[in-house]
C-alpha cells in the first residue's frame, strides 16, 4: 500500500500534536510561544466601574522558610499579587519580567507570589533560574475578590484596596506602563 502525500502530511501533523501534548517538548513549545507573547502584551488598568475592592485581607500565607504571614499586615500598601506554578508555561514565561520589576520596586511595592505547586519544585525552580522573589503558599482560603479559575493571574491593589489590575494570562510586567502605574499608585 502506497501512502499519499495527504496521508503523510496528516501523519506528520498528528505526530507533532502528540509530541506537543504528551511530551516535555510540548511544555517548551508552549513556553516559547508565551515568551513571544510576553514581549507584546501589556497589562491594562481596569476602568473605575470595573474595579472590585478587596474587603477581606485575611489570607494566610506561608513563605519558603515556613513563616506564617497574613495579607492583613499589608493593608494600606500597594500590593502586586501573582498566582503561578512551575508547571504552567505562561507563568514561567512572564517570570523574568516580574524579576526585573521586583528588583526595582521591592522596597516600595509589596510583592506576593503565591505558588500553586509543591514547595520542593518551587525551590528547585527558583534556584535553577537564580530568582529571588517573595514566594508564598496558601495556608487559608483565598479572599473572594482574588479567586481565579486559571493561572497565571496577577492583581495590583492600590492603598485603598481597589483592584486596579486583574490580569489573567501572560504580560510584560516590566513595561513602562506598569512602572508608570505603580509610580502613580505609590504617590496616592
Amino acid at each position: 500500500m502506497k501512502l499519499s502525500k495527504e496521508q503523510i502530511s496528516n501523519g506528520i501533523w498528528i505526530l507533532a500534536i502528540l509530541l506537543i501534548v504528551f511530551t516535555p517538548v510540548g511544555f517548551y513549545a508552549r513556553l516559547w510561544v508565551n515568551k513571544a507573547l510576553v514581549e507584546v502584551l501589556n497589562p491594562s488598568v481596569l476602568d473605575e466601574e470595573e474595579r472590585a475592592t478587596l474587603k477581606d485581607y485575611t489570607w494566610g500565607l506561608t513563605d519558603l522558610e515556613g513563616e506564617l504571614t497574613n495579607l492583613q499586615s499589608k493593608k494600606g500598601e500597594v500590593i502586586l499579587i501573582n498566582l503561578w506554578a512551575t508547571w504552567c508555561p505562561p507563568c514561567v514565561a512572564e517570570m523574568p519580567s516580574f524579576v526585573e520589576l521586583y528588583s526595582d520596586y521591592k522596597d516600595k511595592v509589596t510583592f506576593v507570589f503565591v505558588a500553586n505547586d509543591e514547595k520542593m519544585k518551587v525551590e528547585a525552580f527558583l534556584q535553577k533560574k537564580g530568582y529571588e522573589l517573595p514566594v508564598y503558599f496558601q495556608s487559608t482560603t483565598t479572599p473572594q475578590q482574588l479567586e481565579s479559575s486559571s493561572i497565571p493571574v496577577t492583581y495590583i491593589i492600590d492603598k485603598k484596596g481597589n483592584i486596579v489590575v486583574n490580569r489573567s494570562w501572560v504580560a510584560d510586567w516590566n513595561s513602562k506602563s506598569t512602572r508608570a502605574l505603580l509610580d502613580s499608585l505609590l504617590l496616592e
